[in-house]
């Protein structure tokens, strides 16, 4: 397996403790939960069942009943309702050998269907059944991630903090792709590497999709603009699987993928000219919380202050180049390779990579063993004629000093020219002036591909090579 060592070291130490354990599992679509506790447990489960999406409550309870019949309860009677089903789990988990009883139930939200009394029963199994024995090990999972949270790990009812542990299973990182292209034998180079995890971020199922004997640039073509549409029309079944009502939360991050920079939560409503309210909160929050977009509070500021972007980096690539293809060629994106809006595109691409690889950075800088926060910091001037200033990741240090960073990217080692190091000093002399920071500011260049020399470099007090993000 690739990766997961300390999601592992949980699941095996859950079901090697001396009491009932409850293990909550959760993450986007085609993250990889099944098939983690899968490869741990070796698919030995005391009873495993998935809830079925879009089934009523009488074909749930049909098939929860069938996966009963067949795993050790042949005789279990039909089902009338979630009490008398966990009843009967019950008994043919109590009819079983004396050992670790791992019970799996797989994307639980879709079996809470409208009405159906599943939450109260869930509850009760745990709650009066399960914690009353020691050999009890129940893992639920879910694709529905708002679900999950909000109703099991923010419970405010019977399932309150019942939960012993929890997996929030995320995209793989860069390093760990380079292993999985490797045991996939695709032959890609780090630049290769870079571009596919621009595009498809760490979700592990789409990286299996790619093929031996393809370029990154084939790959692509074949899988978004070929024949093949899985990529296609991936982005409906991945909103609709997580939310139940997606419109607001597409409207929110088809808003955010035409900005280079983030958006406030008044911006937001303003662009989307609706009115402010719970629902916009609602569903800016659940956005977060599924990874799709990364809320930055800016330095010394209220979280009314903070800025939404949208980070997640199929959905960039999406709304960027497939929404608005019409199919005319399928090698839509070998023909615009190096044209100026995927070179624009690849520049912000890359800092959300950067974004995502916040903890390589710090190690790059040898300060990982320094307390410290990402920011992200922005200032707009009264004067419509005066530039604005974005800056999109700061790192504030304990140690009294603040890193400015500046992501390039480019297919050649990063050239600093003197117009480009202007920018840089202007960005850092409006931020002391606005900010009213008091440590020492330092200003960082991570490039995808190495820096070249130039006699500007050194005013720059660290650079990083794109190299140092795989680590």
């Amino acid at each position: 397996m690739i990766g997961r060592e300390n999601e592992i070291k949980i699941l095996r130490a859950a079901y090697n403790s001396d009491h009932s354990e409850f293990v909550a599992v959760y993450g986007r679509r085609r993250i990889g939960k099944t098939f983690l506790i899968n490869e741990v447990f070796n698919y030995r489960f005391a009873f495993h069942a998935a809830g079925m999406e879009n089934a009523s409550r009488k074909v749930q309870l049909s098939a929860f009943r069938e996966a009963m019949k067949k795993q050790g309860h042949p005789q279990c009677p039909r089902l009338s309702s979630w009490i008398v089903a966990f009843s009967e789990l019950e008994t043919m988990l109590e009819m079983m050998p004396e050992g670790k009883k791992i019970v799996f139930l797989d994307e639980l939200p879709w079996f809470d269907t409208p009405c159906s009394g599943f939450l109260n029963a869930f509850e009760l199994f745990w709650n009066a059944w399960a914690t009353s024995r020691r050999d009890i090990l129940l893992i639920i999972c879910g694709s529905a991630t708002t679900w999950v949270i909000n109703e099991v790990l923010r419970s405010r009812g019977g399932l309150h903090n019942r939960v012993t542990r929890q997996i929030p299973l995320v995209p793989f990182t860069l390093k760990e792709c380079v292993a999985y292209a490797n045991y996939m034998n695709l032959g890609f180079d780090r630049r290769q590497i870079m571009e596919c995890y621009m595009i498809l971020g760490g979700v592990a199922y789409y990286w299996s999709l790619l093929q031996e004997g393809q370029s990154a640039a084939q790959n692509i073509d074949r899988l978004f603009f070929g024949t093949a549409d899985e990529m296609r029309n991936e982005f409906s079944r991945l909103f609709s699987s997580l939310f139940k009502s997606s419109a607001r939360h597409v409207e929110i991050v088809k808003t955010l993928g035409g900005k280079k920079s983030g958006m406030s939560r008044e911006e937001i409503i303003r662009s989307l000219k609706v009115k402010s309210g719970g629902e916009i909160s609602r569903c800016l929050d659940e956005l977060v919380q599924c990874g799709f977009l990364a809320c930055s509070r800016a330095m010394a500021k209220k979280k009314k202050d903070a800025m939404y972007q949208l980070v997640d980096p199929y959905t960039l690539f999406y709304f960027q180049f497939v929404a608005p293809w019409r199919g005319n060629d399928k090698r839509h994106w070998s023909l615009n390779y190096n044209t100026p809006r995927v070179n624009t595109w690849r520049g912000l691409a890359f800092e959300r990579v950067c974004a995502m690889h916040a903890e390589q950075i710090k190690r790059a800088l040898g300060i990982q063993g320094i307390e410290s926060d990402t920011y992200s910091w922005q200032w707009r001037s009264a004067d419509p004629g005066e530039k604005g200033v974005q800056i999109d990741m700061l790192i504030d240090r304990t140690d009294g000093i603040v890193d400015l960073c500046e992501m390039k990217y480019s297919d050649e080692p990063y050239s600093l020219d003197k117009a480009e190091f202007e920018n840089i000093c202007h960005r850092a002399e409006v931020f002391r002036r606005e900010s009213g920071v008091r440590k020492a500011v330092h200003t960082v260049i991570v490039a995808a591909n190495g820096v070249a020399k130039s006699k500007y470099l050194g005013n720059i007090q660290n650079v990083i090579d794109g190299a140092e993000l795989f680590a």
